[in-house]
């Protein structure tokens, strides 16, 4: 939280968690261009003044919202313990990746919705802090590899094929919801990818 955060009044905490609670919704299902200032307004139960009062524009609206959600959908990678048992670790990951999909879907979409326009908002946050805190859960894979402790596969894909096959749930919720009926979106979800990875990383005998 910053200074000019620290010192706002009740009210206005509760106004721009407000507004921020409002634009995720508003992102998350129209992305950014297709989002308004308006459209977040009227969510927030707010007047377009009084939004502009707290943030004055969208573009300081989605920087914000961003900055507020990155740290905690980064949180299960950084948790990853270089000391603890290489599969379970991995699983254990998979395991929360999956239940941010199901319990936190509209940031998922958020993070998708802009990285399928080109990330002109989180280039600086790609290309530094997720790059470096990547590159360092690769090195602890390779580690493990090295050590026997996983089968060898490449460490990137293996990190890229976690999120697509996690957040692919909350993503495309409308068209796994359509395919699962009558079983719930993610019904047998977690067994499916335990297995999976289960078989994929267990080193031969």
């Amino acid at each position: 939280m910053t200074t000019s955060e620290r010192s706002l009044t009740r009210i206005q905490k509760r106004n721009r968690a407000a507004i921020l609670e409002a634009a995720l919704d508003v992102f998350s299902q129209n992305g950014f261009r297709g989002a308004t200032v308006d459209q977040i307004a009227k969510a927030a139960g707010l007047s377009k003044p009084n939004l502009l009062y707290y943030f004055p524009s969208k573009e300081e609206i989605f920087t914000a919202l961003l900055s507020q959600l990155l740290d905690s959908w980064l949180a299960p990678l950084r948790d990853l313990n270089a000391d603890g048992e290489p599969l379970e670790e991995i699983l254990q990951y998979t395991r929360r990746k999956l239940e941010m999909s199901r319990e936190m879907p509209r940031e998922s979409r958020l993070f998708a919705n802009e990285l399928v326009q080109g990330a002109p908002r989180m280039i600086d946050q790609l290309s530094t802090d997720l790059r470096v805190l990547v590159d360092d859960t690769v090195m602890i894979f390779e580690t493990w590899m090295t050590e026997g402790k996983l089968a060898r596969v490449h460490p990137r894909h293996l990190l890229f094929s976690i999120w697509s096959l996690t957040q692919h749930y909350a993503d495309f919720d409308v068209q796994v919801r359509t395919l699962m009926a009558p079983d719930g979106p993610m019904d047998g979800a977690e067994e499916f990818l335990e297995n999976l990875y289960r078989k994929m990383l267990t080193p031969a005998n």
